[in-house]
């Protein structure tokens, strides 16, 4: 299924989602600059994800061009061997509580589902689709071998949703899905946060994402009061959330990328963090890649964020930088024709790519 725009058509949808990108993640690195001059901080973390995203994001393009298929596949292959290669990735005997390094374990493995998905809809043999699609099962496969249930419910939903994408007629409506998707994932750790669900319901909820996180999530919503614009700086949380009684972790973070922003950097920040993941959606939408591929790769963004809106997963850079690589791979535009998947019609390959 290949784009029914003309070759001009598409060069002005990519121009746009490209320059809405450097002005999305301009911002993002421009705010944390802001944010501590006025509040102090470490705006070096900022810096470096934004840094990741962006040299990420132009790999992928690069070599989603050239190689479409070997592309994402040795991604995925690469995301598997970093996973089992570094301990720390790895949720072990060494972590008493699922925080830390398990959402980068359950990050990094649904990126590589999701960039072997992309791989199948990308090749022409049904056999080597079919070995793609198994290696998306065998990641899923290895996320509960190393006991992440989190990276097992996330590589398992971008599997099936990648599946289903291929019977999706219209893509802004899958692409609308997935919003919703994240943003009901994001209401419901605000909500968790602010001790605002009800009855049974929300004690299950307390007890699958231990107290121990919720009180981080506490703690954050009580700084984010202090300044609710700028935050009280980047990277700060650990040195002002002294009241979650002795709650906060080595590492400083509150667990949750939403709730990190808003304390930080603000309601500014925070909307510049949902407008980073809109921009990925809105790129997605506009490209002229088949729609399976844009979808599946749609659809692991959103498992991403909703591992992201519960743990710790983009304060690592690796994941930072596999959300870019995944988002300029489905972007890039292939130098040779690719194949139309044999379930579809003419009028559904038409009606697949948004109008210019």
């Amino acid at each position: 299924m290949t784009s029914a725009a003309g070759p001009d058509e598409d060069s002005d949808r990519r121009n746009v989602s490209d320059a809405t990108g450097v002005v999305v993640l301009g911002a993002c690195a421009a705010w944390s600059l802001i944010s501590a001059a006025v509040h102090g901080g470490r705006p070096e973390g900022v810096l470096l994800a934004v840094l990741a995203v962006a040299a990420g994001y132009a790999v992928g393009r690069i070599s989603g061009a050239l190689l479409p298929v070997a592309a994402p596949c040795a991604g995925a292959l690469a995301g598997v061997t970093l996973t089992l290669a570094v301990p720390r990735l790895a949720p072990g005997p060494q972590l008493v509580a699922p925080l830390g390094h398990a959402g980068a374990t359950a990050a990094v493995l649904t990126l590589s589902a999701g960039a072997a998905c992309c791989a199948a809809w990308s090749a022409r043999s049904a056999v080597l689709r079919l070995g793609l699609r198994l290696l998306a099962a065998g990641i899923a496969v290895t996320a509960a071998v190393l006991g992440s249930t989190s990276g097992l419910v996330g590589c398992a939903a971008v599997l099936l949703c990648s599946l289903a994408a291929g019977q999706v007629r219209r893509r802004g409506l899958g692409i609308a899905g997935l919003a919703v998707a994240a943003l009901a994932v994001t209401g419901l750790t605000w909500a968790v946060a602010a001790s605002a669900v009800p009855g049974g319901f929300g004690g299950w909820l307390e007890g699958q994402l231990t107290r121990q996180r919720v009180r981080l999530w506490h703690e954050a919503l009580r700084l984010a009061h202090q300044d609710l614009a700028l935050g009280v700086g980047p990277g700060r949380f650990g040195e002002l959330g002294g009241t979650a009684d002795g709650a906060v972790p080595v590492d400083g973070k509150p667990h949750s990328a939403l709730l990190q922003q808003v304390a930080e950097q603000g309601v500014v920040g925070l909307l510049l963090l949902a407008a980073a993941f809109c921009w990925m959606l809105f790129a997605l939408w506009r490209t002229g890649r088949p729609t399976p591929v844009a979808l599946t790769a749609g659809a692991t963004l959103t498992a991403l964020a909703a591992i992201a809106a519960v743990g710790n997963a983009l304060s690592f850079t690796a994941v930072s930088v596999g959300a870019g690589l995944l988002a300029g791979l489905a972007t890039a535009r292939p130098l040779t024709t690719e194949p139309s998947p044999s379930d579809e019609s003419p009028t559904h390959a038409r009606d697949s790519h948004p109008v210019p």
